[in-house]
């Protein structure tokens, strides 16, 4: 059941939850946390693509984003870059390519860019030094006019919406975008 996301942009969902419970189980051989999770259909399957490497979840992910009507509307879809430049590919990239690919619409992988060195946000708490990092680490990277257009920002997961909001202003006011929406694949259980 897809979950409406409120931000700047114009209209913004997340297509499910990530996890649908979790039970902490203590502490595991190597000192960190443990749980048993329960991941939603669309949680598994980005789970799988994200942190096994696994690209056979693409297809599926895909599948279960057809029942979204309209997003084949938008004049670009453009992926959210991540903080973690060391993965052997990135699953948003590969997301928004499926997807445009699917619904025959031009993906702009490079047009955002995220400056590197700085800490990924997932281990940033403090909502304000989440927004002042975001705001100086995302850059449009290409000399594309999309003045004008209209833009479906695509991501794996929305925890707090800082990133989506960062790089929604800077379509806005930069790139002087007409509208952008926001499309995750997964919603977190809380925003911290």
């Amino acid at each position: 059941m897809p979950i409406e996301l409120l931000g700047n942009w114009t209209k913004g969902r997340a297509y499910a939850l990530h996890t649908l419970a979790s039970t902490y189980l203590g502490v595991n051989e190597y000192g960190r946390a443990d749980f048993d999770t329960t991941y939603s259909d669309m949680g598994e399957l980005i789970r799988q693509l994200k942190y096994r490497n696994d690209k056979s979840a693409l297809p599926n992910i895909i599948a279960l984003l057809d029942n979204i009507k309209g997003i084949e509307t938008f004049d670009y879809f453009i992926p959210v870059p991540s903080s973690n430049k060391s993965r052997p590919f990135q699953p948003v990239y590969e997301i928004a390519e499926a997807l445009g690919k699917h619904r025959e619409v031009e993906v702009l992988t490079a047009f955002l860019e995220k400056k590197a060195g700085g800490p990924e946000l997932k281990n940033v708490d403090d909502p304000e030094e989440r927004k002042a990092l975001m705001k100086d680490a995302l850059y449009i990277n290409s000399k594309k006019d999309i003045s004008g257009k209209s833009v479906l920002l695509v991501d794996d997961l929305y925890r707090s919406g800082t990133t989506l909001m960062a790089a929604t202003e800077l379509l806005l006011e930069k790139a002087e975008v007409r509208k952008v929406c926001v499309l995750t694949m997964t919603k977190t259980r809380s925003n911290r």
